[in-house]
């Protein structure tokens, strides 16, 4: 195995290069506003270091916060129709009913409501109306809308409703992108519908983000498949990331998650990932990311689709330090840390500052921040510690001391003694262990569905065959896929020995002829 793996971060975009296992190189390089330019940079410091000469390549992994920081900033955003099947129930409350109403003027296009949708039992609510889809397609196509978003009642358990209606807006509409609710989120129409919106919305960005990102490779002499990391510590094919940029939000921590998993060897474990903003803090089973078990609010927006389980604190390298009153973050200098901050010439006291000045960390000029006492740094150090103690308590599952992976370039902040920890273990490359964790990902797929009229060994069956099939069609060598997550739930108000299964196997990624990198 031979892999770039490329993490962009708010601060810094790594870059590693992974070869039979191991780290054979490393480098940084700032983030840039338009990402693209930090790549470029990141992939031309680990050519010069010859890492890359004359070998050849199986893979890009990238991880970007591009998608995610489009919502959270409202920018880059399209404007979208909205189908919902489901009159005449559900007419109360309409697509975009609980956005935040600066989000919702940024992408809202065209909303209709058509007859249709399903029963919490599968049985057809209502039929189609297909007449009233065919109009609804045509408006939006006079309105130009070129991205879609369809949801219908109960989907998860019978998505045919929306594939007729996804077929009917494809004929009127040639060029649209169309995401299905059923493709994203779970039983609850409208956290599943806003997690559809909200793809759609990105339909426009992760297109050129995506491109941007192939050009740039090709730019570096690079010849390999670009991949995009996933929320769930796994990548997709760039095409399928395309479709679902949703699954890329909160990436980057499942990458460092992963990345420390890898750099460990530990499975089991909390992950404190300190970059130049946020500190995310997680905790890994089976060596992945643990998954959010309930609605999860992104830019202000409901959803309920796959997440992980992160709780982020503006605590990172870059944070604003006050000290009369005293307070750490959450604003942050983020990469202008080497303009901004006191070590470098600049006139804000940062977390870094602070780091320098008490010997644990050694970049910048420490003349410029010999005027910070030791007292005084302890006093900062001390709150920091507080803040991660905290941190960790909120996201352990039980009451004993817990292994802590720290990670991140600002990991120099995560003290060796820690209340409810037993050991802080650091790791070789931690500071860029999410371009590990891109650079090693495998791919998964999954399925959370409701079966009827089987038995549970049947349907638990039948949901790993689907999910082993997604996972193929994302990429994965179907012989290497491991089952790493079962659960199965009976519902007892539905008939025919109805049960709720989510499964999800992983794989490696399937390669075939290597190219050359041409490097």
């Amino acid at each position: 195995m031979r892999r770039i793996g490329i993490d962009v971060g708010g601060t810094n975009t790594d870059a590693v290069l992974i070869e039979d296992g191991q780290v054979r190189g490393a480098v940084k390089a700032p983030t840039t506003l338009d990402v693209t330019s930090g790549i470029l940079d990141a992939l031309a410091r680990l050519t010069a270091t010859d890492v890359l000469g004359g070998k050849t390549l199986d893979a890009v992994m990238i991880g970007t916060t591009h998608f995610i920081n489009a919502v959270v900033q409202r920018r880059w955003l399209t404007k979208i129709g909205a189908l919902r099947i489901g009159l005449p129930a559900s007419a109360t409350l309409p697509p975009f009913c609980d956005w935040p109403e600066d989000l919702a003027d940024v992408v809202r296009g065209t909303v209709a409501m058509v007859e249709g949708g399903h029963e919490y039992d599968g049985r057809a609510f209502m039929p189609l109306d297909t007449g009233a889809v065919r109009g609804a397609a045509r408006e939006m196509r006079a309105q130009g809308i070129r991205s879609v978003a369809i949801s219908s009642i109960f989907s998860p358990l019978d998505p045919s409703h929306e594939r007729e209606a996804a077929v009917i807006v494809a004929e009127e509409i040639p060029d649209a992108a169309i995401t299905c609710s059923s493709d994203l989120g779970r039983i609850g129409l409208l956290e599943r519908e806003n997690a559809a919106l909200l793809n759609a919305a990105l339909a426009d960005l992760a297109r050129e983000t995506i491109t941007a990102f192939e050009r740039a490779i090709a730019s570096s002499g690079i010849s390999a498949p670009l991949y995009i990391t996933q929320n769930d510590g796994t990548v997709v094919e760039a095409a399928q990331a395309m479709r679902l940029p949703v699954y890329s939000f909160a990436s980057g921590a499942t990458n460092s998650m992963r990345g420390a998993a890898y750099l460990s060897g530990i499975k089991d474990a909390v992950v404190a990932d300190v970059g130049g903003t946020t500190t995310d803090v997680g905790q890994i089973r089976h060596g992945f990311p643990r998954e959010a078990n309930a609605v999860v609010k992104v830019g202000g927006v409901r959803t309920l689709f796959r997440m992980p389980d992160l709780l982020s604190v503006g605590l990172g390298g870059g944070s604003h330090v006050s000290l009369n009153p005293l307070s750490v973050g959450p604003l942050s200098v983020g990469y202008r840390l080497t303009t901004d901050a006191v070590a470098f010439g600049g006139d804000q006291l940062t977390a870094s500052d602070i780091g320098i000045a008490a010997g644990l960390l050694e970049i910048g000029d420490g003349a410029k921040v010999s005027h910070i006492d030791e007292p005084t740094c302890r006093r900062v150090l001390d709150h920091i510690q507080s803040m991660v103690e905290e941190s960790i308590d909120r996201m352990k599952t039980e009451a004993g001391d817990v292994v802590l992976l720290a990670v991140g370039g600002g990991a120099f902040l995560i003290p060796d003694d820690l209340e409810g920890v037993s050991q802080v273990i650091r790791v070789p490359h931690g500071d860029c262990a999410n371009a590990v964790g891109a650079a090693i990902a495998q791919v998964s797929g999954e399925i959370d569905q409701v079966f009827r009229d089987m038995t549970r060994e049947d349907a638990i069956a039948t949901a790993e065959h689907l999910a082993a099939g997604r996972a193929e069609a994302a990429g994965a060598d179907r012989s290497t896929l491991v089952v790493i997550d079962t659960e199965d739930i009976p519902i007892a108000y539905l008939p025919g020995n109805a049960r709720r299964v989510r499964v999800r196997c992983v794989g490696d990624v399937v390669t075939g002829e290597r190219t050359s990198n041409g490097a």
